[in-house]
């Protein structure tokens, strides 16, 4: 099959020896990539478990809380103390390079630092689990936006690694054996065809110097 794709000459052999040694240390940088990516991975993980385990016990809480106050309070008190909210948040988004995936990065500011602007109501007609709930809302909303920036790292080093290890499965089982097998084809080629040379210039030698032995019988004679 070797032979009918490449021609066995030294340039060629000089040429794949080159992309042999180029595909060799690609390879070793994307193994070295894939085990620093996975070793990230991992990290995020293991973080990405102890927020959500955070932050469901904050939402059990506020929602045990909410439970509670819309128990002691009619829907209508309850819809009205919370319909119009008095804080705001903007939401501001970078990106952070890690082993040349860009990554999000999350941060939110209030419009008001007053912890008691969370409250759009008044205290007097309001349960105090009510507050506890918001409360507890508050208290989990940068453990929400911490998991959700640690899930979209997590899934776009997923895909990269993923990417990282299908390229590093094609170099060293499609690439790299190919380009091992066609050196070897030409070597062999090469090394055939100097071995005939050689038999070519024994026999001319040979020739020659029957030749010259014929030659030198009648000038003796």
């Amino acid at each position: 099959m070797a032979s009918a794709t490449i021609n066995p000459t030294r340039m060629e052999l000089n040429r794949l020896k080159g992309r042999l040694k180029t595909a060799t240390r690609g390879h070793k940088l994307l193994k070295d990539k894939r085990d620093e990516l996975m070793k990230q991975f991992l990290e995020i993980v293991r973080r990405n478990r102890e927020l959500r385990a955070k932050v469901e016990k904050g939402l059990e809480e506020a929602n045990a809380a909410f439970t509670v106050a819309s128990a002691l309070m009619s829907p209508e008190m309850l819809e009205q103390a919370l319909l119009y909210p008095k804080q705001s948040v903007e939401l501001d988004m970078s990106f952070k390079n890690i082993m040349s995936v860009n990554v999000p990065r999350y941060a939110f500011h209030t419009k008001n630092e007053d912890p008691a602007e969370i409250y759009p109501y008044g205290f007097a007609q309001t349960s105090g689990e009510l507050d506890a709930a918001l409360d507890a809302l508050a208290n989990t909303f940068h453990d929400m936006l911490e998991l959700a920036e640690v899930e979209k790292t997590m899934q776009l080093l997923a895909a990269d690694i993923e990417k990282t290890r299908r390229r590093v499965n094609a170099l060293e089982y499609v690439m790299i054996p190919g380009f091992q097998e066609k050196i070897r084809y030409i070597s062999m080629k090469l090394d055939e065809n100097e071995r005939g040379n050689i038999t070519r210039l024994m026999k001319v030698k040979d020739m020659v110097l029957q030749e010259a032995h014929e030659f030198k019988q009648p000038a003796t004679a």
